[in-house]
């Protein structure tokens, strides 16, 4: 197996730095936390121009034809600079279009961005629980899937998901509803009657985040087989970890560059072992985290059977090195660190907010603990 990756892949990553170095977005997300809703720059029209919302449709539809690992890539190049670009909410949904006829006539429209899509998260059931499940508003216990009945051709759905990503602004709503207790891919167009979707805010200024309420709302039934449907909920789980990965690439960077440059008692502090070991410690969880994810993009389509371990397990450890390494950056710069003209405290906005949402951090290093346990009674 060659994890390597390809000239092309080198391409689309260094494209996609190109383009988002464009951005002030450091900048436009303190504008954000202070009050000014509006500042947070549009990236959907550089995200079309890239390709990106088309990248997991196949070419036949209009799109790239790529897979997750190259989806990753991009991810990545996003968490290194905390780019707004509503992609954690369209990939997942694409994908499970992408794998049923139903939704065929809807992809060339999300292929070019035209339209955007947004995933609504519902996690499959694990070694605790055989019930599909959401996350929830407030508390920790796991709410309902949304329920369909029958309506026709299609369906009426009704149910409420709490904190999905880049749901405000989403022409269409993408997920998993149990039909007659069993789970089925479902569309619904956003403004449709019985859809409510609540923008909200929470710690991180640059995650775009939706309340979506669902009442008898119409829907395309999708014949998308469960394994794809519970393929999405990991596909989604790979993103939040490549785009983890990516901001600790720049925290990591950032702090290593201080901490050659800033001196103390006539030695550059990064001469001193506390600093050295906790800088060691975050390369050591990024470079754990970036074979893991590496792993996670290929078993999608060279392991479907991997696929929920591989990527449940990127997870787990991505959303760690984050935490951590925001932590050493605030630690390594000091009182510097922790004001508000620094970059690090955005960086530590985003690990606390990551590791909670689709399931966090936590529900990830659980399913790897059901997955090798199950494996280990299997043996």
């Amino acid at each position: 197996m060659n994890l390597s990756l390809s000239d092309e892949q080198v391409f689309l990553r260094e494209a996609a730095r190109g383009t988002l170095s464009r951005f002030r977005t450091f900048e436009a997300i303190r504008e954000a936390l202070d009050g000014d809703a509006g500042a947070l720059p549009d990236l959907w029209p550089a995200a079309k121009q890239a390709g990106w919302p088309g990248l997991l449709i196949a070419e036949e539809h209009g799109g790239a034809g790529l897979d997750a690992f190259d989806a990753m890539l991009v991810l990545g190049e996003c968490g290194r600079v905390l780019a707004p670009v509503a992609l954690l909410g369209h990939l997942p949904a694409t994908a499970i279009l992408n794998d049923s006829p139903a939704g065929a006539s809807l992809l060339q429209a999300l292929a070019t961005g035209e339209r955007r899509a947004a995933y609504l998260p519902v996690s499959p059931p694990d070694d605790v629980s055989q019930k599909w499940t959401v996350d929830p508003a407030s508390g920790l216990q796991r709410g309902p899937a949304p329920t369909a009945t029958a309506d026709g051709d299609g369906a009426r759905v009704s149910g409420q998901l709490a904190f999905v990503p880049d749901a405000p602004g989403a022409d269409l709503l993408v997920g998993v509803a149990l039909l007659d207790g069993k789970p089925v891919g479902v569309a619904i167009e956003a403004d449709a009657s019985g859809v409510t979707v609540e923008a909200t805010t929470r710690y991180d200024a640059s995650r775009s985040l939706g309340h979506v309420t669902l009442q008898d709302a119409p829907a395309i039934v999708l014949d998308a087989p469960d394994q794809w449907l519970a393929s999405a909920w990991y596909l989604a789980q790979s993103l939040v970890a490549a785009e983890s990965l990516g901001s600790v690439e720049t925290a990591l960077d950032v702090s290593v560059e201080y901490a050659k440059e800033r001196h103390t008692f006539g030695r550059a502090i990064g001469s001193y072992q506390a600093v050295k070991h906790s800088l060691t410690e975050v390369l050591r969880q990024l470079d754990n985290g970036r074979s893991l994810l590496y792993y996670a993009g290929w078993a999608r389509g060279g392991g479907p059977a991997e696929f929920p371990l591989a990527a449940s397990a990127a997870r787990s450890v991505a959303g760690r090195a984050l935490d951590q390494a925001a932590r050493t950056m605030i630690s390594v710069h000091g009182g510097t660190g922790a004001t508000w003209e620094h970059d690090a405290p955005l960086y530590f906005r985003r690990a606390q907010l990551s590791r909670r949402l689709l399931g966090g951090t936590a529900g990830a290093t659980d399913r790897v603990a059901g997955e090798l346990l199950a494996q280990a009674d299997a043996a």
